[in-house]
């Protein structure tokens, strides 16, 4: 009876461990060590649009409309936790100021996430779609 169960168990985790050490094909996987932009139009007056760029270990950049910071993205299969660190304020006029600071909010409610070719969306409340950049 030992021998058996020792047989299955070397068996189920060689399986598993397959299934663990096989990563996701980059098209479907969250995009660590990636820039990627909003899918938004650039607000008048600038030519700026806002831009993550997640690291290898979930650390992001945002660069907004004015403001920009860290933060630090989670992912576990299709759910994710974005935790916003302090903005720079660059003497943002109040509607950037504002409108980054919306941003910075739906991301931060956003509790699960999607990635179709070279479009990540975040989805919660407010959905935000961006696009990595590839070229």
């Amino acid at each position: 009876m030992a021998a058996r169960f020792g047989f299955w168990s070397g068996a189920v985790a060689i399986a598993v461990g397959g299934i663990i050490a096989s990563p996701a094909s980059a098209q479907d996987g969250f995009p660590f060590g990636f820039e990627m932009t909003l899918d938004a139009p650039p607000q008048p007056g600038s030519k700026r649009v806002p831009s993550l760029e997640i690291g290898d270990s979930g650390e992001a950049k945002l660069e907004l409309w004015c403001k920009g910071g860290k933060g630090q993205f989670s992912v576990a299969g299709n759910t994710v936790i974005f935790v916003a660190g302090p903005l720079e304020d660059r003497s943002c006029p109040p509607e950037k100021a504002q409108a980054d600071d919306d941003l910075v909010a739906a991301l931060t409610a956003a509790v699960t996430w999607e990635r179709q070719g070279d479009a990540v969306s975040f989805a919660g409340p407010t959905t935000l779609r961006f696009h990595l950049n590839t070229n």
